[in-house]
């Protein structure tokens, strides 16, 4: 049997930040071959993947999750080596012990401990979850698409719970469009205002028009929608010049009221009205990165409460809140839910998970695949 800890702690040690690969999937699938599964990698771009399976019958449950973490930032700030997956008082240390290579660990381990099965069960392993993801779980779920390969449900290890393990189930996720703003102007003396255009106020008046909407009240299972500016810069040094550029950024998180091409569609009007009468240019690129989804409470969602409740004893809530994760495209072959460890240090110095929570994750991923095969899936 596979020791998930061990396991977390030799992927944790590969820097795998994205695009960045370091051995990881090679670590996976070595260790999905000792288990009898046939592993197919698939290299997008800069990018590893790989699908794994063992059987050739459904129904088919997958696992999805990735093996690239973001950037650890100063290591000096880390109380362990952020890729040394030191363990100090029953919690492991590292980028990625969060979100998710010890998730991945996990479910290994989980199939390393059940027997036969009528059906199959496979993996999904991206190492392009955390950059543009373009080429990682996006571009896998086109090619599995084109060969007519069978999911019947995905489970996502992405760090779901929130404050205890077992407290958090996702079942949906907001979608997210973000957009580039650049107005262009005219550079000049600020005591000659008629010899320039100055696209500061223009974009000032855009952006007021745009924080000032309110795009819902929410939707059944969904918080509201919501507009943030993340960026405005000009890069004017000179107190007395007009400056020839202005630019911002934003991103939506919206609920199923919305579509992403209707987000857009309203962000291009808004700028198209920002830019009459202006003696300048208004361009504002939006970018779709995911649609709101939501996976319809049932037979799955309710067998993965009940073994979530019967190993830790928490009632798990059913959720739609965070950001966006690699289930938005998953959703496209078949019903995914996400569950996994604690997620509050992701992201952060100091990542870490309790090896008791990677030791629980893992008899929760056991016993879901022993139910989903005698029936428990619906």
């Amino acid at each position: 049997m596979i020791d998930p800890v061990a396991l977390a702690r030799e992927l944790i040690r590969r820097p795998s930040v994205t695009p960045a690969d370091c051995g990881a999937m090679d670590v996976v699938q070595n260790a999905l071959e000792t288990l009898g599964f046939s592993c197919r990698r698939m290299r997008f771009g800069e990018i590893e993947n790989l699908y794994a399976r063992r059987g050739t019958d459904g129904p088919n449950l997958c696992f999805a999750g990735h093996t690239d973490v973001v950037p650890p930032g100063d290591a000096a700030a880390w109380s362990h080596g952020p890729f040394e997956g030191e363990i100090e008082g029953g919690v492991l240390h590292g980028r990625g012990a969060a979100d998710m290579k010890s998730a991945i660990a996990a479910f290994l381990a989980a199939a390393s401990r059940v027997g036969e099965i009528s059906g199959s069960i496979s993996l999904l392993i991206t190492g392009d979850e955390e950059g543009i993801a373009e080429d990682g779980t996006k571009a896998v779920v086109v090619a599995l698409q084109a060969d007519g390969e069978q999911i019947d449900h995905c489970l996502v290890g992405e760090p779901t719970s929130s404050k205890r393990l077992g407290d958090m189930i996702k079942i949906g996720r907001r979608g997210s469009v973000s957009a580039d703003i650049v107005v262009r102007g005219v550079q000049g003396h600020v005591a000659y205002p008629d010899r320039a255009a100055n696209p500061a106020p223009v974009l000032v008046r855009l952006l007021a028009v745009l924080e000032a909407k309110v795009l819902d009240q929410g939707y059944p299972g969904f918080q509201p929608s919501n507009l943030e500016i993340t960026s405005i810069d000009i890069g004017n040094p000179a107190g007395n010049v007009i400056p020839a550029e202005a630019r911002a950024r934003l991103n939506i998180r919206f609920n199923p009221t919305h579509t992403g091409a209707g987000l857009s569609a309203w962000l291009l009007d808004v700028a198209r009205a920002a830019a009459v009468g202006f003696k300048g240019e208004v361009a504002l690129t939006p970018r779709i990165s995911g649609e709101a989804f939501l996976t319809e409470p049932g037979d799955f969602t309710a067998l993965v409460a009940r073994v979530v409740t019967e190993v830790t004893g928490v009632q798990p809530e059913l959720s739609t809140t965070g950001g966006t994760s690699d289930a938005r495209f998953i959703r496209s072959l078949c019903p995914v839910v996400e569950f996994g460890l604690v997620g509050a240090s992701m992201h952060k110095v100091d990542e870490q998970a309790s090896v008791a929570d990677i030791e629980a994750l893992t008899a929760i991923y056991t016993r879901l695949i022993t139910d989903y095969f005698s029936g428990g899936s619906g």
